[in-house]
Parts: C-alpha cells; structure tokens; sequence
C-alpha cells in the first residue's frame, strides 16, 4: 500500500516532520511517500492562506498519479482543498483534523483541540461543528506562529503547555488533539506527561487510510464528489482544467 503525504505549504522540513510522524505508525507493507507543494505560501494560517496553497496541492496530487497511490493525506489540520481534493482524485483522501476529531471521539466524551493563531482557532471551530463534534469538543488558540513550531528557541512549546493546561482545567478535556501538523513530533512527549490521549492528526488520517484502502472503500464519486465536469480554464488556471 502506498500512501501519498502532501504538505500543502512549501515548507520542505514540516513535511519531513510529518513523515516521520506517519512512518512511525505505518503498518508494515505501507509505504508513506512525500509531497511538498512548489508554490504557495510557507505556512498555512486562515482562509487567505489556504486559498492560495489550493492550486499547489492540486499540482501534486495530479503530478503523483503517474507513480501511483492507493491514498493520500493533506497534511495541514486546516483540512485545505479536501472538498476538491476527494472530488479530484479517484482513492481516498483524508485531511488531518476530520481524522484526528473522529479518533478523538473514541477515546473520550469531551476533548479540545490546541491550535496555533486565533484565526486558525476559529476556521478549525468551524470545522469541529461540521463534523459532528461540536457539543464534544473546544478549540483554542495558543498564540504561536505555524513557523515558530520550527524554531526551538522561540518558546512555542511552553506556550502550547500552557494551553494544554488550561483545557484540562477549565474544559474537563478528557483528551488533547493536537490542531496543527507542524505539532506531530511532540505527541508521545505530551501524552506521557500529561496522562490523557493526545491525538496527533497525521498519525490517525494514516491509521485511517490504511483502514479504507484494506476495506476496498474510495470517495463515492456519486453527488457531491463527483469528477469535475470537462470545461476550460482561463489564464494561468489553463493547467487545472478538468479532462473529463
């Protein structure tokens, strides 16, 4: 089985990071293979970001298909282009945050998710809610710039412990999700600190695609998910036009 990782910023080390995270948990016989989109912004960071990162994520999932996968992860907890993603491709694609939420809701009754900025915390609420967790689960912010998570001295990690914290006190949280994909090498390391699953959303949608691709299931490409129609694109869109 092969599963196709894409980082949908341009940030070459945060895909590795996420690599390893999906390696570590890859069954035996599952090859994680790695994508990194070559334009759009470095990090992903509210709805402009994700926006403009769409066109570089459809690029390597279209470029990767002559190689050959079986699934593919976005590895950004936005759950960026997933919607054109699945409509896009023909085997399952998962995003970070549906899968980690949808973990999460196994281990615990009440959990909260730990974002970076504000403006994530809202956009990534947005989501909880779609995806049926809404009454289970709180978002909350921490105050750190995605690129910070890159930077040891930046005093990020003790900003996310805090946070942490303060959702096991003032939420009751039963369990932590951790809400952004440059924070899944620090699972394990917060899990057995704080004594509570901490869901890491690369390691679960990894997990999760194994399941789907050994259950023979795919994207229905009935309705909502169905192929794009054929029809042309304008200007610098002219490589995106769907074939049909």
């Amino acid at each position: 089985m092969r599963i196709l990782l894409v980082n949908p910023n341009t940030t070459a080390s945060m895909t590795e990071k996420a690599a390893v995270a999906a390696r570590a948990v890859a069954a035996a016989g599952t090859e994680i293979i790695t994508a990194t989109s070559r334009m759009g912004p470095v990090s992903i960071e509210g709805h402009y970001d994700g926006a403009m990162a769409l066109p570089g994520l459809l690029a390597e999932l279209k470029d990767r298909q002559a190689e050959g996968y079986d699934a593919a992860i976005i590895a950004c907890f936005d759950d960026t282009g997933l919607e054109a993603a699945r409509s896009f491709c023909d085997v399952p694609v998962l995003g970070l945050c549906e899968s980690a939420v949808a973990t999460a809701g196994f281990l615990a009754q009440r959990f909260t998710v730990v974002t970076t900025l504000e403006r994530s915390r809202v956009l990534i609420d947005n989501l909880v809610r779609r995806y049926g967790m809404g009454d289970r689960a709180k978002v909350r912010a921490s105050d750190i710039p995605v690129l910070e998570l890159e930077n040891e001295a930046s005093g990020a990690i003790g900003k996310l412990r805090a946070e942490i914290e303060r959702a096991l006190v003032e939420d009751g949280a039963e369990a932590i999700v951790l809400g952004c994909a440059g924070m899944t090498d620090l699972a394990r390391e917060l899990q057995a600190h704080y004594g509570v699953p901490v869901v890491d959303g690369v390691a679960a949608a990894v997990k999760q695609a194994e399941a789907l691709v050994s259950l023979g299931l795919s994207t229905s490409k009935r309705g909502s998910y169905a192929s794009p129609l054929p029809k042309p694109y304008l200007g610098a869109m002219s490589q995106f036009a769907p074939a049909g």
